[in-house]
């Protein structure tokens, strides 16, 4: 039996119901729904905020496929050009510039390079300051392309490897202590002085000690006292001519003609004095030079 759809419907709303009739309501109504709208609305304002500012620092960073403002990725490692610069320590196994380009470190105060090991302890130290450069290390060496060793210093020597070296100071040179060195010459054309304004001037050598100059004069100047003194050997003086020319006079003056040739007469002291020559030796008479 078939019954008719108004019919069907007033008899399932007419049947007996013990609570009442009930109606659910499915939804976010009132403020609530006001409030999802809110926060939807606010949701998207945040994202097209985010958005525009990543892509204004993006912008603003020049990032690219290569990389990001100056600093490029290529196959080699990082590429960066213009000036740089790192607030925190840079970790990097090489750093080169451009080819054909200088590479600068610039600081306001200095530029320090250390070399640690493998516990963090510093070996070698090179700092350049506004008022010094300074290194340290156990072993200094400056050297030329082929590898001829030019300057050398560590604890016990310092070795200057070059073919001359040239002071161009006005002074000359200091040396507080001794100086060790198979020659010493002048340049070409140049005197040679070895001079001692206020000390004594030693020179010492185990198998002796050779002046020679070849194409001039040599003099030796002091104000108190010249020695030349053998231990062992002997002093000899071989020249054409040897003047002593200040040597003192004895005070004999033999009768007769008076002679231009003297005699050289040595003291028991070793001082050296002329006597004019008689017939015999007049030495003896002369001995009050010697006093």
């Amino acid at each position: 039996m078939h019954m008719p759809q108004e019919q069907y419907t007033h008899h399932r709303s007419t049947m007996p119901s013990s609570g009442g009739p009930q109606v659910y309501k499915v939804g976010i109504y009132g403020w609530r729904k006001r409030c999802l709208y809110f926060f939807v609305l606010l949701l998207m304002i945040l994202i097209l905020v985010n958005l525009a500012m990543t892509i204004w620092i993006l912008k603003v960073m020049n990032f690219t496929i290569d990389g990001m403002g100056n600093l490029r990725i290529t196959e080699k490692g990082l590429k960066l050009e213009g000036d740089s610069e790192f607030l925190q320590p840079l970790y990097a196994k090489e750093i080169q510039s451009r080819p054909g380009n200088a590479l600068y470190f610039k600081s306001a105060r200095n530029v320090t390079v250390n070399i640690l090991n493998d516990q963090t302890k510093v070996l070698t130290q090179l700092i350049t300051g506004p008022k010094a450069v300074e290194a340290y290390g156990q072993r200094f060496e400056v050297k030329t392309v082929s590898g001829k060793l030019l300057f050398s210093a560590d604890n016990n020597e310092v070795v200057v490897g070059a073919e001359r070296l040239r002071v161009l100071g006005a002074e000359g040179t200091v040396f507080p202590k001794s100086i060790e060195t198979p020659n010493v010459r002048a340049d070409p054309f140049k005197e040679l002085r070895l001079e001692s304004p206020t000390r004594s001037l030693v020179m010492e050598a185990p198998k002796g000690v050779e002046i020679n100059a070849e194409a001039g004069n040599m003099e030796a100047t002091c104000r108190t006292e010249l020695r030349l003194e053998s231990k062992d050997g002997e002093i000899k003086l071989d020249a054409a001519k040897i003047q002593l020319p200040r040597l003192p006079h004895g005070s004999y003056t033999p009768t007769g003609t008076r002679q231009k040739v003297f005699e050289l007469c040595v003291c028991a002291n070793g001082r050296l004095f002329l006597s004019q020559a008689g017939t015999g030796s007049t030495c003896q008479i002369n001995t009050s030079v010697c006093l």
